[in-house]
């Protein structure tokens, strides 16, 4: 085996792809002079040249997706972070409760949604103590667009807001990147959602079963993860309807689109 094919074979795997053969040739003629450093200690020949890939922002390049059924809604995500393109998390949970039948999917700066999420479900805790009952979804959605629109500058947060209440069933709030804020029967956000638009309104009706929207959800998160590189892993998913929330996870090798 020549010299040359062996460092083309060290840099398909350090760089979890099937290089181009110039690419390849390119990438021999500067490191074949340069020690091949496998100590965890070191660093490889491969990241001296290409630098840290780690260094960008703990995002969330994400498929969130969250549907209305007859008597509920459910609301599910993908469990990929990075941190520039290094995957610094496989299993992430990204759909956050903020109160009992209250959640939200978050994508964006996973530090900017963990502190906005943080903030409202204080505000939450307190308003349900001032009246005394459990507060409606359409007051959580209003308390994330206050802090998303007033802070639209400096925050980096696309959220969708969705849960059960007593005086108007399931509904879905979704507060896009600028703090908008749209009810919907369904909603899609993050980098995977823009490959599944038209396969989400071509299925989309309403009435919906539990287990139909249940499994258009787990599908569509399918398709986008399969499709987008900043989404991927297992799918997390939240029912929520008048007896509580039900919480699932569906690992890789159980969805329906290979990924």
């Amino acid at each position: 085996v020549s010299t040359q094919s062996t460092w083309g074979s060290f840099l398909r795997v350090h760089l979890g792809k099937t290089l181009h053969t110039n690419f390849s040739n390119k990438m021999f003629s500067q490191l074949k002079a340069q020690p091949m450093h496998t100590s965890f200690g070191h660093a490889s020949a491969t990241e001296e040249l290409l630098g840290d890939n780690r260094s960008g922002e703990h995002m969330m390049g994400t498929s969130i997706m969250a549907v209305a059924f007859d008597g509920g809604v459910i609301m599910g995500a993908d469990s990929r972070t990075t941190t520039g393109t290094y995957v610094a998390n496989r299993v992430s949970d990204k759909i956050t409760p903020v109160h009992d039948r209250i959640f939200v999917c978050r994508s964006g700066s996973a530090a900017d949604t963990q502190a906005v999420s943080d903030i409202v479900r204080y505000w939450l805790d307190i308003h349900s103590v001032e009246i005394g009952e459990a507060p409606l979804v359409k007051t959580a959605a209003n308390l994330f667009q206050e802090v998303c629109y007033n802070n639209k500058d400096g925050l980096m947060a696309a959220i969708i807001c969705a849960g059960w209440d007593a005086k108007n069933g399931g509904s879905i709030y979704s507060i896009p990147l600028g703090g908008s804020l749209i009810k919907q029967k369904f909603a899609i956000s993050g980098s995977g959602s823009t490959y599944i638009y038209g396969y989400c309104d071509s299925y989309f009706r309403e009435g919906l079963s539990r287990q139909e929207a249940q499994d258009f959800v787990v599908k569509a998160l399918s398709h986008a993860m399969s499709r987008d590189g900043s989404s991927g892993g297992i799918v997390r998913l939240a029912i929520i309807d008048k007896d509580g929330v039900e919480r699932k996870f569906i690992p890789f090798y159980q969805l329906p689109v290979p990924q």
